[in-house]
């Protein structure tokens, strides 16, 4: 149960409705309602993440699912499996992200991305061969993609865990 009440979408904005309403009402949306600036904001480079720039979609699903596992953030972690099978992860990959290094579904993309997210998470920051890794791997775009995909849902993940917002079922808000 969450730690507030979420907003009450008929007492938002007509720009508020039509966010939720585009974002099917999924709790976490109605939770940043309240603050309907930052909510819009939000979802403004939220869209970005996920439907602009070069990073490739998988890369992006595995890294963002990835952080939403190292944040202990369920309600992350299954949206995200979902979305990433939608452009491309396959099930073995989202089953193997608990313990990837000793998998072999990725490929060297993948695991140097998988890296650098584990270690953006975990430290203050990349090592310097982790960074150089990913940085090989990448064009300058895609790996600051990469770094705010990451950082972007290391916050969404503590936002989920603070707020206590709970699970729905995945089909009812992931297109």
């Amino acid at each position: 149960m969450a730690r507030i009440d979420y907003s009450d979408p008929s007492r938002a904005s007509d720009r508020t409705r039509e966010i939720l309403d585009k974002n099917r009402n999924a709790n976490i949306f109605r939770m940043m309602a309240h603050s309907p600036s930052y909510f819009e904001q939000y979802c403004r480079l939220g869209g970005a993440i996920r439907h602009k720039g070069e990073l490739d979609p998988v890369v992006r699903e595995l890294a963002i699912t990835r952080t939403g596992i190292l944040c202990e953030a369920p309600y992350e972690i299954v949206a995200h499996k979902r979305i990433g099978r939608n452009v491309g992860v396959t099930e073995a990959q989202n089953e193997a992200l608990e313990n990837w290094q000793a998998a072999d579904c990725f490929d060297e993309t993948q695991r140097a991305a998988l890296a650098f997210t584990d270690e953006t998470v975990k430290l203050k920051k990349p090592t310097d061969a982790t960074f150089k890794a990913i940085a090989s791997k990448l064009t300058p775009a895609a790996l600051v993609e990469l770094q705010l995909s990451v950082g972007f849902y290391i916050m969404t993940s503590k936002f989920l865990e603070t707020f206590e917002i709970d699970l729905q079922p995945v089909t009812d808000v992931v297109g």
